[in-house]
């Protein structure tokens, strides 16, 4: 049987993963546990995401399916944060008679949701016309989520997939300050990077794989291989952890971006990879974050940002010109893309306007006032011309490949320490 949960935490507590790493252990009263747990992230732009917009799922080989799906319907029941107008919780049961039958629609599914918009009755009537066991509370917008996760469990060869290590926090400690060792997450880094990443943020300073929230995780240690992980997990110093389970993720895969053709069939609350031309200066706004447009050649237009969160991945931004050809990874939300990624692949001309040189010493003229050209003090030679100089100045940018900051990566991006076979120059945010 595989069990998909989704929608079960809120913005205030709770975790999805901690109820699928609960279930991991329950469930072995009933059964075989067959497979890694499954941890899938869904579209990052839906405005009715609690926290991260992710589902689980569990593969358990068991005599007993009635006893399970009891089991965790109460579980959910529990533990879900129902007091949470975003919580709708939803939980489906696929019977291993029918994993073949289902494994190619509820394949299709997952890329539904990872990459687009699905209303709750499209997961309702799929589950009706399927004959999918199901369960769910309130609106139960988390069986989008539950069914998505068991595609990814139908067909885990698929879709490129990392790992996460996720150590939780004992129950008493929930919404309290977490105690941990921050120069240890730095030394699993130095010991384990590029085969993990996202542990910290070098030039912030910032140990990023702790959150802030109150939910029951202590740190999230992600990367190549559950070896790895588990290797970089076992050299954090910190609290007494309850459990800990590795999760078989989509994280940092990428999977979330769908390739535009034009930008006239840009939406929001969907994500893209875009190859395009810088049509503004990059300007700073209130707030800090770094606006400009870009256009393609049916002359579509869109703003994008590098938002404040991005930190010195804006320096980088407010070197781009007009004319500079480019193509932009991220989401699109109110009309402007939030970039994750950015490949300049080709540079435009900049040029600046000088004094002309004295012909004597070669340093530049200076005004000899208005309307009376340039003279050189020094050598009391002068230029007749009113025209200063147009030169080619030396553009402070390398074609490449770019990336936000750890402090600044969202869940489904990938990071460049992923994209060693890119036969492109790669600049990985350290």
């Amino acid at each position: 049987m595989i069990i998909g949960i989704d929608d079960t935490d809120s913005n205030e507590g709770m975790c999805t993963t901690y109820l699928g790493a609960l279930l991991l252990e329950e469930l072995q009263e009933y059964g075989t546990v067959e497979a890694l747990p499954l941890l899938v992230r869904l579209n990052p732009t839906i405005p009715y995401k609690t926290r991260g917009n992710a589902a689980v799922a569990l593969k358990l080989k068991t005599a007993c399916p009635e006893r399970v799906i009891a089991h965790v319907t109460s579980r959910i029941e529990e533990l879900a944060r129902m007091e949470c107008e975003k919580t709708n919780p939803g939980a489906v049961f696929i019977q291993e008679k029918d994993y073949e039958n289902l494994k190619s629609v509820l394949m299709s599914f997952l890329e539904e949701a990872v990459k687009e918009v699905i209303e709750i009755e499209k997961a309702k009537n799929l589950i009706a016309e399927l004959g999918i066991i199901s369960r769910s509370f309130k609106n139960g917008r988390g069986l989008i989520g539950a069914l998505a996760a068991c595609g990814a469990m139908l067909n885990p060869e698929g879709w490129d997939c990392t790992f996460e290590h996720l150590a939780y926090r004992q129950k008493e400690k929930w919404g309290t300050p977490r105690d941990v060792d921050k120069e240890s997450f730095f030394e699993a880094d130095r010991q384990t990077y590029p085969e993990t990443w996202d542990t910290v943020d070098l030039t912030n300073r910032l140990v990023v794989c702790v959150p802030h929230s109150a939910d029951p995780v202590l740190f999230g240690i992600r990367g190549e291989s559950p070896e790895i992980v588990n290797k970089a997990a076992a050299l954090i110093r910190a609290e007494p952890v309850e459990r800990f389970t590795v999760y078989r993720t989509n994280q940092g895969t990428d999977m979330h971006l769908l390739t535009a053709q034009k930008i006239a069939e840009i939406r929001d609350m969907h994500s893209y990879r875009l190859e395009s031309t810088v049509s503004a200066v990059p300007k700073t706004i209130e707030g800090g974050h770094v606006i400009f447009a870009v256009r393609d050649l049916e002359e579509g237009e869109i703003d994008c940002a590098a938002f404040e969160p991005t930190k010195n991945f804006r320096s980088l931004i407010r070197k781009l010109v007009p004319g500079d050809r480019v193509v932009l990874s991220g989401s699109v939300t109110t009309g402007t893309l939030n970039i994750e990624k950015i490949e300049i692949k080709a540079l435009a001309p900049l040029y600046t306007e000088e004094n002309p040189k004295c012909p004597e010493c070669g340093k530049h003229m200076k005004s000899a006032g208005q309307g009376q050209g340039f003279r050189c003090k020094k050598c009391r030679t002068q230029a007749q011309s009113l025209l200063k100089i147009r030169c080619e100045a030396e553009r402070d940018l390398e074609p490449g490949l770019y990336e936000v900051p750890p402090c600044a990566r969202r869940h489904l991006a990938k990071p460049l320490a992923r994209e060693k076979h890119l036969d492109i120059r790669l600049y990985p945010a350290r």
